[in-house]
């Protein structure tokens, strides 16, 4: 008998020894995955029975169960669930007349909690609701209600481009007492005579999970915003991620970012409501601010892109850094060496990193906390999420096929372009108003005749231990201060200045930066000459602070490819560095109000020069 127990003791000790060794994530990873799985199956009963209980459903219940609990802390004032499902009910009584199931409303709004307001009453009457982004301009914004077919604007404050919209036949409510303006109806006066009785439960009742429930704009290859279709089934899942990462109801979470991202709404309040948490919403992030905001709250968990820990890091040395309840981090875009110092200076935070895209069928989390990583994989996950790592060819801008026309994998280690299938478990839900838009995003006859792939567009490895990470963005978008920007929208900018006959525009890199800084080739026409502080005020006019060209490269022209692409990856290799690069240079200064010549001796010294400024 003992020896058969001293057997049993021996064998078990040997498999924890080999799982130790072979396998050191096992047990992290099979409880990640049971979590996960065990989400999926609650969409899968939605899906099968017809019965979708929504984020906007998930809320009303959450207000029925702890109406009393703090929902939303804004400005030192708190708002409990019940005050916030009682003034979403105040909306949707105003607009109940106004608009019918179907429709598509805009909302143009700073963070704030009428923002939370506004999304809810219409997503209560049966509505589909596009979040705009503040930083758009009149062009763009026009776009923005055309591809989503809006015809009723909600805004925080009044703007410029508002009659212009009002010419198109847009109706528009400002969140104000009285109306600013004629043509535009004022929100908060009506709010104030509505009834907060809830609408009947029928008018927002969801029968199909991939049914539109939000538009979210990207930067788009066209030199537009492009509507990303979000769908309920999108917007759950992105509700399940603090859940996954092991969050509960009693977390207080801080959200700085920009509710019209997929980040901030989706994860952030989606994720909040989820659990029955509380959310410290932000106005705009401060640098200064966010560590006495944090132990002012208690709070646990923070969102973050990997600009925001980035400035944290570049914050004077305090006594009490590490005096706070911090406990987790989630977001995206971490740079290793930041990853590094932020735990350094700040203490052993778990950053919880997301990879995905607003309108992707992927996402990767990297629940182990491996720095450097994006997400993890295994075996069983690529049996749930089928994607793949393709060679890419840099100068043709194309993944690599072979003789059969099929792409091919990398090796483990190697860089290739990431792909995910599309399929029942992982749809494809495109762009709003153009077919041709979302056709672009697609692969197809990727390594079968027939089959289908969403195009990532980001350059990826996994490594021998399945953790994934992240290397570059390909194409004709990259990131700058946390923001996608479109090298052709930026380009056909540049084309309206009188004296810029062809620009090419495109990401360089700038040490101790996160993503890619914008630089422009141009060329002058020949009967004028370079202008700086012209291009500074026309670009300070019609672009975002994000989007403007930091660098500027005269050239005489512009190599093409075969097709008549403009080659950029000469251009993206040499960067601004004077002493490599024979044509003038020149750099945004904000304090001259013009781009001035980026010499030699202020590249040298940009550690204390002028260049510092513009970053």
């Amino acid at each position: 008998m003992l020896s058969w127990v001293a057997a049993l003791l021996t064998g078990i000790l040997s498999a924890h020894l080999a799982q130790r060794l072979w396998f050191p994530h096992f047990w992290k990873d099979a409880l990640f995955l049971m979590r996960v799985i065990r989400y999926g199956a609650r969409l899968e009963i939605y899906r099968r029975t017809s019965r979708v209980v929504t984020v906007v459903d998930r809320f009303v219940q959450q207000a029925q169960r702890i109406p009393e609990k703090a929902f939303l802390i804004y400005e030192g004032v708190t708002y409990t669930y019940g005050e916030l499902e009682e003034r979403s009910n105040r909306v949707a009584r105003v607009f109940g007349d106004a608009v019918k199931e179907g429709d598509t409303v805009a909302l143009l709004m700073s963070n704030e909690p009428d923002f939370l307001s506004v999304w809810f009453g219409f997503c209560k009457l049966g509505c589909a609701v596009a979040f705009l982004n503040t930083n758009i301009r009149s062009r763009s914004l026009l776009h923005c209600f055309r591809c989503c077919g809006a015809e009723l604007l909600v805004v925080g404050t009044l703007e410029d481009i508002l009659p212009s919209l009002q010419e198109d036949g847009i109706t528009v409510w400002c969140m104000t007492q009285e109306s600013p303006r004629p043509g535009v109806h004022s929100l908060l006066d009506q709010m104030e005579e509505a009834s907060q009785e809830p609408v009947a439960a029928e008018r927002r009742s969801v029968r199909c999970l991939r049914s539109p429930t939000l538009y979210i704009f990207t930067s788009g290859t066209t030199g537009l915003p492009k509507a990303a279709v979000i769908t309920h089934l999108q917007a759950l899942k992105a509700a399940g991620g603090f859940w996954v990462y092991g969050a509960t109801g009693s977390d207080v979470i801080y959200t700085p970012l920009p509710l019209y991202h997929s980040a901030a709404s989706l994860v952030g309040i989606g994720g909040t409501i989820e659990l029955g948490a509380t959310c410290v919403l932000k106005k705009k992030f401060s640098a200064s601010q966010f560590w006495h905001d944090c132990r002012k709250h208690n709070v646990t968990i923070f969102q973050y892109i990997g600009e925001l820990c980035r400035y944290l890091c570049n914050q004077p040395t305090a006594e009490n850094e590490k005096d706070h309840r911090v406990l987790m981090g989630v977001g995206n875009g971490l740079r290793q060496d930041v990853w590094r110092e932020f735990h350094r200076r700040f203490g052993d935070i778990r950053m919880c990193e997301i990879y995905g895209s607003t309108e992707g069928n992927l996402c990767f989390m990297n629940h182990i906390g491996k720095i450097g990583a994006v997400g993890r994989s295994n075996f069983f996950y690529k049996l749930i999420f089928k994607y793949d790592l393709v060679k890419y060819d840099l100068v043709r801008e194309e993944p690599v096929r072979d003789h059969s026309g099929f792409c091919q994998h990398v090796q483990k280690g190697e860089t290739g372009l990431l792909l995910s299938k599309i399929c029942s478990q992982s749809p494809f839900f495109g762009y709003a108003g153009s077919k041709q838009l979302t056709e672009k995003k697609i692969l197809r006859d990727v390594f079968v005749t027939g089959d289908a792939y969403f195009n990532t567009g980001d350059l990826m490895a996994e490594d021998e231990d399945d953790f994934i990470c992240f290397r570059d963005r390909v194409g004709d978008t990259f990131r700058w201060k946390g923001e996608n920007v479109a090298t052709t929208e930026v380009t056909e900018i540049l084309g309206l200045v009188d004296f810029i006959q062809e620009a090419s525009v495109y990401g360089v890199q700038v040490p101790g930066n996160e993503g890619r800084a914008g630089m422009a080739a141009v060329i002058v026409r020949p009967e004028c000459t370079f202008d700086g502080k012209k291009l500074f005020s026309h670009v300070l006019r019609e672009l975002p602070s994000y989007a403007r060209p930091l660098f500027i490269r005269l050239q005489e022209s512009l190599e093409m490819t075969s097709t008549f692409k403009q080659q950029k990856f000469a251009l993206v290799e040499s960067g601004f560095d004077p002493c490599s690069i024979s044509q003038p240079l020149f750099f945004l200064d904000c304090s001259e109000k013009s781009y001035v010549p980026l010499t030699s001796s202020v590249f040298e010294n940009r550690g204390t020069s002028h260049t510092t400024r513009l970053l």
